[in-house]
């Protein structure tokens, strides 16, 4: 049960309706994710632009990429509610049960090459409180990698996404 009243289909404004409503004849629900962003139309709106082009708009990094972010950063932060959703969206992007219980284990747990487990390891660590003490040379690391400074900062942009959203279900109480 969330920490605060979250509101209905009916209580929400008009343009945010119309955002819930595909959803609502899709799934027939609302996540309290949802709920809780509908709360003020301009956190709303700003969100959503994150979740298209962050998450859902092909971009330069791969799908499985983006859920490995996810997937790490929520179970790092304690969102069991987000980890929950994104194991659920990295199914349907075609992620096996195994390859997801096994990003869920770590970056040492999860079967791919030495450059992505760098990327998700520089991701996690892009996520502590501390992270101004990440260096030049540490994406220096994982720009000899190969990696882009697009592929960096979307991958970092990705990570602050899910610190924010991971703050707001957990401050707020979602899926507890």
């Amino acid at each position: 049960m969330a920490h605060i009243k979250l509101p209905e289909f009916e209580d929400m404004t008009p343009a945010i309706q119309e955002k819930a409503r595909p959803i609502l004849e899709k799934t027939g629900k609302l996540g309290d994710i949802f709920k809780l962003l509908a709360v003020d139309e301009k956190i709303y709106f700003a969100t959503d632009v994150m979740i298209q082009k962050y998450l859902l708009d092909e971009t330069t990094l791969s799908y499985d990429t983006k859920e490995a972010i996810a997937l790490l950063v929520s179970k790092e932060n304690g969102c069991k509610m987000c980890v929950d959703v994104h194991k659920s969206i990295a199914k349907m992007l075609g992620l096996s049960d195994e390859k997801i219980e096994k990003i869920l284990e770590g970056v040492d747990a999860i079967d791919t090459d030495a450059k992505e487990k760098a990327l998700l390891n520089f991701c996690l660590r892009a996520a502590q409180k501390d992270n101004y003490k990440i260096l030049k040379e540490d994406i220096d690391t994982i720009k000899a990698l190969g990696y882009s400074d697009v592929q960096i900062i979307e991958a970092v942009a990705i990570t602050g996404y899910f610190n924010y959203i991971n703050t707001l279900s957990n401050v707020f109480g979602l899926g507890a």
